[in-house]
């Protein structure tokens, strides 16, 4: 199952995100807005993400996010695929110097993941909807249509996600 290390967005571009993920829903498309809230599951950034993480990586993250504060712009809808099973619709994170280099050293610690978050392949994004028909897309754009078209982020939060056990944990002091 899947291990993760992953930015939180600030209240107000959390709630944006939020936004566009019930309007998506209630337009009756494919949404990361799930029917049972869950206090784990909120718009992220995710910068490492693979099958296992040792408990010395876990510990070796710390120093990497203890002076967290990064100013992000969230850009554009993206669309990854076409997978078997569809797209995933997400928006862009434009990547500034200190992002790139945050997620160049969290790959360092947490080794091999997956391969899109190997050297040159990281596409930074946040997650609108997974499974996306091809009939979709243009009823999703249209969903989307007034949502604002850049946004922006000052990330002070990092975690762990460990999907085995379906709980995250803060690697940012309190």
């Amino acid at each position: 199952m899947t291990q993760s290390v992953e930015l939180l967005l600030d209240d107000a571009a959390d709630a944006a995100i939020r936004d566009q993920w019930d309007r998506l829903g209630d337009a009756g498309l494919p949404t990361a807005r799930r029917s049972e809230p869950s206090p784990h599951h909120a718009p992220h950034v995710t910068l490492w993400a693979g099958d296992r993480l040792s408990a010395a990586a876990d510990t070796r993250l710390l120093p990497l996010f203890a002076d967290l504060g990064l100013e992000l712009m969230i850009g554009g809808v993206l669309l990854f695929g076409p997978r078997r099973w569809g797209y995933v619709l997400a928006r862009q994170v434009v990547v500034p110097t200190d992002l790139a280099a945050l997620q160049q050293r969290v790959v360092e610690v947490c080794g091999p993941g997956y391969g899109q978050f190997g050297d040159g392949r990281w596409s930074p994004h946040v997650t609108l909807a997974r499974r996306v028909g091809v009939d979709q897309v243009g009823p999703a754009l249209e969903a989307l249509n007034r949502a604002p078209t850049e946004l922006t982020a000052t990330v002070r939060h990092a975690r762990r996600w460990d999907g085995d056990r379906k709980i995250a944990w803060p690697l940012t002091p309190p």
